[in-house]
C-alpha cells in the first residue's frame, strides 16, 4: 500500500487509456456518420459515454460506448472496451427495438462477418466480458447453422472481438484502428 510507484503508474496508464479511447471516438465518429444504420427510432448518433471503473472482476476497465443507446429495453450501443490483465474487447451490443432484423442479417450475410475474428457472445447477458468456451463462439466460416440455432434462442445479441495486450497493436498504441477495423466488420448486421 505504501508503493508510491504502483500508483502514480497505474494512473499514468489510466490517463493514457482515455487518450486512446478519446481518439477512438473521433475515428468512430467518421465511420458512424458515413453510415446509414438501422437504428431505434430515438437514435442519436452523437450519444457517448466514457467510464471507468476499478473492479469488472476485481479487475480495473475502462471503456468507451459510441455510438451509445440505451433506453427503455433497447440497446444499440457499440462498445471499446480495455480490460486491465485482460484483453481489449470492441462489442456490438444489440436488444429491443429491430433484434430479428438484426439476427435475420447476421445469418442473410454471414460470410461477410465470418473470417474477421468475429464472435458471438453465449453468456446470458450483455454484461459478460470473457473470452473462450462456454463464453464465445467464433464466427467462422463452417459455422453458419451452429450460429443460426444460437441466434433463434436470443433475445439480444452481442457480437465481440478481441485483442490480447501481448499483440503489438496494443504496443503500438492502435486501439482506435482496431475499434474502427471492428466496427466496419459488424456493418452488415446494422446496414
Amino acid at each position: 500500500m505504501a508503493d508510491q510507484h504502483f500508483f502514480r503508474a497505474k494512473a499514468k496508464i489510466m490517463t493514457k487509456v482515455r487518450g486512446l479511447l478519446t481518439a477512438t471516438q473521433a475515428a468512430l465518429k467518421e465511420e458512424v456518420g458515413s453510415a446509414t444504420l438501422m437504428t431505434p427510432q430515438d437514435f442519436n448518433p452523437a450519444n457517448c459515454q466514457f467510464v471507468k471503473g476499478e473492479s469488472l472482476e476485481l479487475f480495473p476497465y475502462q471503456y468507451l460506448d459510441f455510438p451509445k443507446h440505451f433506453h427503455d429495453s433497447n440497446a444499440f450501443t457499440f462498445r471499446t472496451l480495455f480490460w486491465w490483465g485482460h484483453h481489449l474487447a470492441c462489442a456490438l451490443l444489440l436488444e429491443g427495438q429491430g433484434i430479428k432484423q438484426h439476427k435475420a442479417r447476421i445469418v442473410d450475410r454471414f460470410h461477410q462477418l465470418a473470417g474477421q475474428g468475429l464472435e458471438l457472445s453465449l453468456a446470458p447477458t450483455l454484461w459478460e466480458w470473457k473470452r473462450g468456451e462456454g463464453y464465445t463462439l467464433p464466427i467462422t466460416h463452417d459455422r453458419k447453422a451452429q450460429i443460426a440455432a444460437v441466434l433463434a434462442e436470443r433475445s439480444f445479441v452481442k457480437i465481440v472481438r478481441f485483442l490480447p495486450f501481448t499483440d503489438q497493436r496494443i504496443q503500438s498504441g492502435q486501439m482506435p484502428e482496431f475499434s474502427r477495423e471492428t466496427f466496419r466488420a459488424i456493418l452488415p448486421i446494422v446496414t
